[in-house]
């Protein structure tokens, strides 16, 4: 089973406010569950959702100049 992390600890993870975490939860982005009145955020979750939202470089571009005759 995957460590259940609290909202406090997933915006530290993200180096966020707390904000941000509660609003993916509200908005349904990510993964939680609730565990009575509390909210848990599973550690896969986040890795998931940090996975899906890391944009790669894009590779070297060769650019051609015109040459002026």
């Amino acid at each position: 089973m995957d460590r259940l992390l609290t909202v406090a600890e997933a915006a530290e993870r993200l180096g966020t406010t707390e904000r941000f975490p509660r609003r993916l939860i509200e908005e349904r982005r990510i993964t939680f569950v609730r565990v009575g009145r509390h909210v848990r955020i599973p550690e896969a979750a986040l890795a998931d959702f940090v996975a899906a939202h890391t944009v790669h470089p894009a590779g070297r571009r060769t650019t051609r100049l015109a040459v002026a005759s």
